[in-house]
Parts: structure tokens; sequence; C-alpha cells
């Protein structure tokens, strides 16, 4: 086959540092303007971006060539200090050291979209920290609490 033809969709997510909520309604769509180009910029596409005033999910397909840990690197460096910029209010703005990343199969696309698409309802109900220990169970990701929060 001549070509490398590839498609590896990446459910990303990952907090403020400490869950601060510094993600307001005025830059959230800026902020995940931004994070598309960074994504683009990475020869992978943002297919959904979403999350609360603490914390985002993105829904990714990622580059050929790019391993999750250079682009999550990428989007969470490069939007800190985007975001540093924006006001004065951000200027301590950090996420948090870690993330989550979680495969998703073609078919469970729809079901990903709807879930990223309704974060602000979904968290009405749950913690970020319970959506996480959700996500580490249902993938059989063992995980020590002592390091998984800052």
């Amino acid at each position: 086959m001549p070509q490398s033809l590839v498609k590896i969709l990446i459910h990303a997510v990952f907090s403020t540092k400490n869950r601060s909520d510094l993600i307001v309604p005025e830059i959230e769509s800026d902020l995940f303007g931004y994070m598309n180009g960074i994504v683009e910029n990475n020869s992978s596409k943002l297919i959904l971006a979403n999350g609360t005033s603490n914390h985002v999910h993105l829904l990714i397909s990622l580059g050929k060539t790019l391993s999750i840990s250079e682009l999550i690197g990428d989007i969470k460096r490069d939007s800190s200090v985007w975001i540093k910029k924006q006001d004065s209010q951000f200027s301590n703005f950090h996420w948090q050291e870690g993330y989550g990343a979680f495969s998703v199969g073609q078919t469970q696309v729809n079901d990903v979209l709807k879930y990223i698409g309704n974060q602000k309802e979904h968290h009405k109900q749950k913690s970020f920290e319970n959506e996480m220990r959700s996500f580490y169970d249902k993938y059989e990701i063992d995980f020590d609490e002592r390091y998984v929060w800052d």
C-alpha cells in the first residue's frame, strides 16, 4: 500500500490545576478555537471540545506521526500561555500536571459526542473526580488516588 491511512480517535480529559474554576464563559469559545488551531498545527483534527469551568473534554483524531503525549503537551502548554494573556485574572492559570486519554472506536463516536456535548448538565450531578474514576474503571486503568489529583 503506497499510502499510510490512519484514524486513531482519542477522548482526552484534563482539568485546571486543583480544579480551579477559571474557564469562564467569556473565554470558553475562544479557548476551544485556540485549541483547535493547536491540534490542526499538529496535523490532527479536533472533532469536539467542551467542558466546565474547571476541565475540558476533547475528541481528537490523532495525526499519524504524533504521540498522544506530544499533542496533549502542546495543547496544554500553548493554551495556558494564551489564557494568561487574555486578562490579569488568569495570570496564575495552570492546567493539571496529567491528563486522561481514552481510545474511541468509530462505532462509539456518536455516544462520545453526546457525552462531551452534555458536560455542563452532566456535572450538575457528578464531580470531575468521580467522572475520572468512572473512566478509569471503564477502561480498566489502575490508578493511585495519591497521584491523580493536582
